[in-house]
């Protein structure tokens, strides 16, 4: 049986449009004299739908476009993930399922059984659990499908949930003869090696050949990086797809004698983070402008730092230069190195950059406050206005000329609120607002010397000393603990749930972490009204943290009045 695993990429919503890309993956499937396409997890709605399943007319559209699909087949059989109806009149009105279907009719459905409701997920919001396991035949061969979750089992980044079902070890005591995954995993920096060790363990302790097919793609804040592949019963990577792009991978699995022959020319997933990171960030860029279709356009202001520096390049790569636009905003404290800088990297992009003087502003500001702030010395108040000046510019510019605006902050001043509510935190999307400061310069090095293989961004930038450039002499580390110290306290807190005393076992001065993390709780009412934040990492700051503002825990224990 020649098999093929083919990653979409769906819009969530466009029933009309997925069905054009489920169809002329089924005709190309055809052409090829492919037996069995799979395809991935809710490819009929695009994953995670949310809150449009609780709309009767948006689930019952869905289930005609099942039956339209359905009637499109021919000798190729699919397997497609989408929403089918719970008949039973118990539960939830709906299960997260996977069809096959060939030759125009309906050869069985199984529904997913491990809801998953950590981080990102939901799915336990809107699906019933199914626990009734079975195999679905096509051409004589059992196939053992599962969706998702259901072949994670309990094998995730964080056990969140222990689950007391393994799905595909059921499916093959039920005589399934291979595996088969329908999936809309998320993409992390290190997803790759998780999702791999995984499904090699499926493999060697069943002995069976996998089959897995995920989403590519980007759907606000969750990208996809498809890397479907397919594995032998050994465990062996036989052929995967091209990551972070619509494509597939085939292979001809033996009926005989389980072995996979003939793979296609397959891909290989990039070794480098910063590489995975790349290509993430501009993925969901692309699809975050595209998908909402507002505009084609985006804008950023240049401050002549790492971070704005990252994005402007970031935005370039995925949109093109005639789509991005560049604003420099000097004021009476920036220095003429940061303007400089600024200006060659617009050069080197290729963009046009505009330059807005605050100071004229910002003194009328000023004026305006001398009286209710006479006998008050110049603080954080008074730097935040230059900082709120510059983005009430942006989105001016951006409602003029139709322009979304992208935040510039990274994951540490996010995480310690060393970020402008209404000023720098302004925009549509924060596009490296789940990267750490470290990361970013890391990104930018690997950007200049393996990528571009030239100083693309001017290494002035790179090697110049943080400010927010708001008071005189203004540095990070003013304010800031150094950032390789900053950021790992920032990732054991955030990321791995440590307490401060795990923290300061671990090496780090007590004091400082007491710091850091006062920071991070007191600064939560500032992150809920940050734009949606591209995850890159197993808890990004956004609808997977779900943190209360109003609280009285610490790390600690209950605050002190």
């Amino acid at each position: 049986m020649r098999i093929r695993v083919e990653q979409l990429n769906p819009v969530i919503g466009d029933l009309s449009g997925n069905k054009n890309l489920i169809l002329e993956a089924l005709k190309n499937a055809e052409k090829d004299d492919i037996e069995l396409l799979v395809l991935t997890e809710a490819v009929t709605t695009g994953y995670p739908v949310q809150d449009l399943l609780e709309t009767e007319h948006f689930r019952e559209s869905v289930y005609r476009l099942n039956e339209e699909i359905i009637s499109a087949t021919n000798q190729t059989g699919l397997l497609f993930g989408t929403i089918t109806p719970n008949k039973s009149g118990l539960g939830r009105k709906m299960f997260n399922s996977a069809v096959l279907a060939a030759g125009g009719k309906n050869l069985g459905v199984v529904n997913k059984a491990l809801l998953p409701t950590y981080d990102v997920f939901d799915d336990l919001r809107y699906f019933e659990p199914d626990e009734n396991f079975r195999c679905l035949e096509l051409n004589g061969v059992k196939l053992g499908v599962t969706v998702c979750e259901d072949i994670w089992y309990n094998e995730n980044e964080y056990n969140y949930h222990i689950y007391r079902l393994n799905p595909a070890e059921i499916l093959k005591e039920q005589g399934a003869q291979v595996i088969v995954n329908v999936s809309a995993s998320p993409f992390t920096k290190t997803k790759h090696e998780g999702r791999l060790k995984m499904l090699r363990h499926h493999a060697v302790n069943l002995g069976l050949p996998i089959f897995y097919a995920n989403q590519v793609g980007a759907h606000t804040d969750i990208i996809f990086d498809g890397d479907s592949m397919i594995l032998d019963a050994k465990g062996n990577q036989v052929v995967q797809s091209e990551p972070f792009v619509p494509s597939y991978a085939d292979c001809t699995f033996d009926t005989e004698s389980g072995a996979l022959k003939n793979p296609s020319k397959g891909s290989s997933y990039p070794a480098k983070k910063e590489e995975r990171i790349f290509k993430a960030l501009c993925l969901g860029l692309k699809d975050y402008v595209e998908k909402t279709g507002f505009t084609k356009d985006v804008l950023l202001g240049l401050s002549g730092g790492i971070d704005s520096a990252i994005v402007a390049v970031l935005a370039v790569e995925a949109l093109g230069k005639d789509h991005v636009q560049a604003v420099t905003m000097p004021g009476e404290f920036s220095s003429e190195g940061s303007i400089k800088d600024s200006e060659i990297l617009a050069e080197n992009l290729g963009l046009k950059l505009h330059e807005i003087s605050i100071s004229e502003v910002n003194a009328v500001f000023g004026k305006s406050l001398e009286g209710l702030f006479e006998g008050t010395a110049f603080g954080v108040a008074e730097e935040n206005i230059q900082s709120r000046i510059r983005g009430t510019l942006l989105m001016a510019i951006s409602n003029k000329f139709n322009s979304l605006v992208l935040a510039t902050g990274n994951k540490s001043e996010f995480a310690v609120g060393y970020s402008t509510l209404y000023g720098d935190m302004n925009g549509a999307l924060a596009l490296i607002a789940d990267l750490y400061k470290e990361e970013v310069y890391a990104l930018a090095r690997w950007l200049n010397n393996d990528y571009y293989g030239r100083e693309l961004i001017p290494d002035s930038i790179i090697e110049k000393e943080p400010s927010a450039e708001l008071r005189p002499g203004q540095k990070d580390s003013d304010s800031l603990p150094p950032y390789p110290v900053l950021d790992q306290i920032v990732y054991r807190y955030v990321e791995l749930h440590q307490s401060s005393a795990e923290i300061a076992e671990a090496g780090f001065d007590p004091g400082v972490t007491q710091k850091v993390i006062q920071m991070i709780d007191s600064n939560e009412f500032k992150r809920f009204q940050a734009p949606p934040v591209l995850k890159l990492s197993a808890k990004s700051f956004g609808v997977g943290r779900r943190r209360p503002i109003v609280q009285k825990w610490t790390a600690q224990g209950f605050k002190k009045h």
